[in-house]
């Protein structure tokens, strides 16, 4: 008989593998976002499958840029991973440019699947913000 595939969870359990990585909270990633979003730097409507940074475009941004510049467009920093590594950066906001509420919204999703919670609801609260902004 196989063994069941399926994952039961009961209250107070998490969903955790040792396959999904830990993410803490890039605070200097949620300020840029926050004056980016104060200075009008957004885009409202976007399909974020189609305007995400491409590898070609990150290796692009930082041959111009600091890794410093690149973590601030990153809402998570993955536990473990060296700094100066693309590894260590997750949950990109924008296109290098400007904040994409597309992208908030797809940072809310994986977040609050993998069950990231810090990083959830710092997008969460920057796509609040973002809406009050453009009302």
């Amino acid at each position: 008989m196989a063994a069941d595939p399926l994952v039961y969870l009961t209250a107070g359990e998490e969903k955790e593998s040792a396959m999904t990585p830990s993410y803490g909270l890039n605070e200097s990633a949620v300020r840029k976002a926050r004056g980016l979003i104060a200075a009008r730097q957004y885009v409202l409507e976007s399909d974020w499958g189609d305007v995400q940074p491409t590898a070609a475009a990150q290796n692009a941004f930082l041959e111009r840029h600091s890794w410093a510049d690149y973590a601030a467009w990153h809402l998570g920093l993955t536990a473990g991973a060296n700094d100066e590594t693309k590894a260590r950066y997750a949950f990109v906001y924008g296109d290098f440019r400007r904040v994409h509420r597309s992208a908030l919204i797809a940072c809310v999703y994986r977040a609050s699947e993998w069950r990231h919670k810090a990083v959830e609801l710092a997008a969460h609260d920057l796509l609040q913000e973002l809406d009050a902004a453009a009302s």
